[in-house]
């Protein structure tokens, strides 16, 4: 599998302060496909748009929220960034935000009976990344399966129905891995626990993912938007840690310097805790203190009243915290990495390893 040299090609971070009016987000450095967007000083919700739904069109991932169009919200992608309008969330006048971007540039589309699928999906891939945006509309039958374009086995699958309120359903082999049975599922909008349920996921190939007749899921003439990632070397990686509820934690081995890091518990005491997100444009430097709740409106955490929560390193991470929500003792912790740089290059013997912050 090929190491990915320039991870900013497909993911990156970029910060901004609202105006309160119309605002042009360049530095982005490519058109994004999917933009999650959240202010950072004010409690404020959440938002997810991608190209596929188009401008306007937003989800609330901490919330159950239909999909919705809003003028006021992100108005157009661009080839550098995107335009977000007035709505406070993600354009109070000197409010800061932060925005999180994936590329996913190819079309996609496949008709049911091929490739293995029973329903037909369309939208956008980046196999290179191993991401892809996949639209879709639910038969109500059990064993459904959908194409995700990827053409390797998706780690994590998120999927979100559009038409009807419903929980963000997580699942895939990664996800499965960390719980250490099939029809693994977590919850990104909740605190919940890890779970198993067949009648969300079942299984998944390289050609397609399969679900089950939850209605969530798959109601008959449900519209649905799923976001499939799988691992890239020296761009992306899904895996578990178990805590040591001390303030020196658990090295996890990621073979990049991480860019991007979202955790929450899946066994143990830290199960039903929030899921936590971090990013080095946020916080530059080692230790990590600023943290935001993908399943809360919360503002971002002060660092100057908040203890030390990990340190981003050349090739992995480490937990500087016995707190429950990231490092308590025996509990397994399920984490989702995007890289800003591989530890090791493609040109081999020679090659520039990234370096810690």
């Amino acid at each position: 599998m090929a190491i990915i040299d320039k991870s900013s090609d497909y993911f990156e971070t970029k910060l901004y302060t609202g105006n309160g009016g119309t605002l042009n987000v360049t530095g982005v450095g490519f058109a994004p496909n999917l933009v999650w967007l959240k202010r950072r000083d004010s409690t404020g919700n959440h938002y997810v748009f991608d190209t596929v739904r188009g401008a306007t069109q937003r989800l609330l991932p901490n919330d159950t929220a239909a999909d919705a169009a809003d003028s006021n919200t992100l108005s157009a992608f661009g080839s550098d960034g995107f335009t977000v309008k007035s709505e406070a969330d993600i354009n109070a006048s000197s409010g800061t935000f932060v925005s999180w971007n994936w590329k996913a540039e190819t079309s996609f589309s496949n008709n049911a009976g091929a490739n293995g699928a029973t329903i037909a999906s369309t939208g956008r891939v980046n196999t290179d990344a191993g991401f892809s945006i996949i639209s879709w509309t639910g038969n109500g039958s059990n064993a459904a399966k959908i194409a995700h374009g990827l053409g390797s086995t998706p780690g994590m699958v998120i999927t979100k129905r559009l038409n009807s309120t419903g929980d963000w359903q997580i699942g895939g082999a990664s996800v499965n891995t960390a719980r250490g049975g099939e029809n693994s599922l977590l919850l990104l909008n909740t605190t919940a626990a890890m779970d198993s349920n067949s009648e969300v996921y079942q299984t998944f190939d390289s050609n397609t993912f399969q679900v089950g007749v939850n209605a969530s899921i798959n109601a008959s003439g449900g519209t649905l938007i799923s976001y499939c990632f799988a691992e890239k070397n020296g761009f992306s990686k899904f895996g578990t840690y178990t805590g040591n509820g001390s303030t020196n934690g658990p090295f996890s081995y990621t073979g990049f310097k991480p860019a991007f890091i979202i955790y929450k518990g899946s066994s143990g005491s830290g199960t039903s805790d929030n899921w936590e997100q971090h990013d080095n444009k946020r916080d530059p430097i080692n230790p990590m203190e600023s943290v935001l709740y993908p399943n809360a409106s919360n503002a971002e955490s002060d660092p100057s009243s908040t203890t030390d929560r990990l340190d981003m390193l050349s090739n992995g991470f480490k937990m500087r915290t016995s707190s429950g929500d990231y490092n308590n003792s025996g509990s397994k912790y399920f984490y989702i990495a995007f890289a800003e740089n591989p530890f090791v290059t493609s040109t081999g013997n020679g090659s520039i390893p990234g370096t810690a912050k």
